[in-house]
């Protein structure tokens, strides 16, 4: 087969999350069986955005069906920096509770480093704190950004050979780019960082084995923009004409890329599996067994 029109597979996120979730659920009542309580999430929500509010309730679902208990916090748009940094270190003081995700965006005017710098990173599931960045940048264990393990997970199930491979990631965020760049380097990938001030950013994406875009940038990733048998992951979400889009051009890139992950049943129910996982880890961590 032509290296240009070869067979693409469209990664089915959700599958792959539903086989996880079956494996944490197993956990979970393992530990229930054992006599121990169930791992418990507290979910902090400031304001009535629809769309965190959505969120949340995703989350929530995934709990329940893993087993975990999930409770959530509810504070209105007018809360304080400090009023929100109050109820993090209530949630830090109580025993029950093994992770703990402030939804973000906050409203304007709250500084979210220094909220998410209020929780225990012990509970840290979404895995911002300074101290689990530090210890991803220095390669020791911890809790670590929901959406990059999701994105690690893909790779590794679809046996996408990562030891001397060219990695480009589009975006430098604190919640995708750093932390994913970070897990492909301890993977031993050759790994380079785009952002707004690269310079011929399509001639970079063009040497990547593996392209991980997320930056938001509606249909960025274009087919002349991939090497013939990359792996592109797809992290964008934009709403165009009121509909869901990817930074890559999903059809665009079929016959080309060797696996893409859609825009829809992609890396975002991935995201929601991690932190499950990751609430686990915490309570796992937190309990010694």
């Amino acid at each position: 087969m032509n290296a240009e029109t070869r067979q693409t597979v469209v990664v089915d996120g959700l599958a792959l999350a539903n086989e996880i979730r079956d494996e944490l659920s197993e956990a979970v009542n393992r530990h229930v069986q054992a006599g121990r309580r169930a791992p418990r999430l507290a979910v902090v929500l400031v304001g009535d955005d629809p769309a965190s509010a959505s969120y949340i309730k995703g989350k929530q679902r995934a709990c329940s069906r893993v087993g975990m208990d999930s409770e959530e916090h509810d504070l209105p748009g007018s809360a304080s920096q400090q009023e929100i940094i109050d109820v993090v270190e209530r949630l830090n003081a109580d025993d029950r509770v093994d992770g703990i995700l402030v939804q973000l965006p906050l409203p304007k005017g709250v500084d979210a480093n220094a909220v998410t710098g209020a929780i225990d990173p012990e509970k840290d599931v979404d895995g911002l704190h300074a101290v689990n960045a530090g210890r991803l940048l220095l390669g020791l264990p911890c809790l670590t950004a929901c959406t990059p393990l999701g994105i690690m997970k893909i790779l590794e199930c679809h046996k996408i050979p990562l030891e001397g491979a060219q990695a480009v990631v589009i975006g430098r965020s604190n919640i995708v780019g750093k932390p994913v760049s970070l897990l492909l380097q301890q993977k031993n990938a050759t790994v380079t960082m785009c952002h707004s001030r690269t310079r011929d950013l399509r001639a970079e994406c063009r040497r990547a084995d593996v392209l991980v875009a997320a930056v938001g940038v509606p249909m960025l990733v274009k087919r002349d923009w991939v090497k013939p048998g990359a792996a592109v992951i797809d992290v964008g979400v934009s709403v165009v004409d009121g509909k869901l889009t990817g930074d890559v051009d999903t059809d665009a890139v079929q016959g080309v890329a060797s696996i893409v992950t859609p825009h829809r049943r992609g890396v975002g129910p991935m995201t929601i599996t991690m932190l499950l996982e990751n609430t686990l880890q915490a309570y796992e961590n937190r309990t010694g067994v």
